[in-house]
C-alpha cells in the first residue's frame, strides 16, 4: 500500500464507529489514510505534536472527527498549515454544540466542516479527495466517474 495521505483523527475511540465512513471513501477511491485517536484535551501535547509532523511526512489533507466542546480540529489547525476537515460528531444536543465548536474559528484558523455525524464523515472523504485531484488527475477522473454513478442512481430510481 501507498504512503498514507490523509490523517483521520479523533477525540475518542468510540468515534471510531463514524470516522471509519471516511476511511471507507478513500479506500474505495485508493488513497491511503492513517487513523489516530488524540484527545485535544487529555493529550494536548501528543496531538500537537502529530499534528506538527504531518507535514513532513508527507500527508496532505487532516480530518478531524469530535463530539461536544469539538476542539480537535481546531488545535489541529493551529499546529499545521495543511487542510483541516472537521466532522462534528454527535455527543450531546445532537451535535449541534460540536457543529457551532467546529465552525466558529478565528480568523487565520480555518477549519472547513461538514455535516454532523456519519453523513458528515463520508462528505469530508469526498472533499478531501477534491483537495487531492488538484495535483492528481487519476483522481479527478475517479471522482467524475463516481459523480456520473450517482447521477444515473437517480434517475433510474424515478
Amino acid at each position: 500500500m501507498t504512503n498514507p495521505v490523509v490523517a483521520i483523527m479523533m477525540g475518542s475511540s468510540s468515534d471510531a464507529v463514524v470516522m471509519a465512513k471516511a476511511a471507507e471513501v478513500l479506500r474505495d477511491f485508493g488513497v491511503a489514510a492513517e487513523t489516530k485517536v488524540l484527545s485535544a484535551h487529555r493529550t494536548p501535547k501528543e496531538t500537537a505534536c502529530y499534528a506538527e509532523e504531518l507535514a513532513g511526512r508527507g500527508f496532505k489533507v487532516v480530518i478531524c472527527g469530535a463530539g461536544m466542546s469539538a476542539a480537535l480540529a481546531g488545535v489541529v489547525a493551529a499546529h499545521t498549515s495543511l487542510p483541516v476537515i472537521g466532522v462534528p460528531l454527535e455527543a450531546s444536543l445532537g451535535g449541534i454544540d460540536a457543529l457551532l465548536s467546529t465552525v466558529q474559528m478565528p480568523p487565520g484558523v480555518p477549519v472547513a466542516a461538514v455535516a454532523v455525524g456519519p453523513a458528515g464523515a463520508k462528505n469530508a472523504a469526498y472533499l478531501a479527495l477534491r483537495i487531492l485531484a488538484l495535483e492528481n488527475k487519476g483522481l479527478v477522473k475517479r471522482l467524475e466517474e463516481f459523480r456520473e454513478t450517482q447521477r444515473k442512481k437517480i434517475l433510474e430510481a424515478e
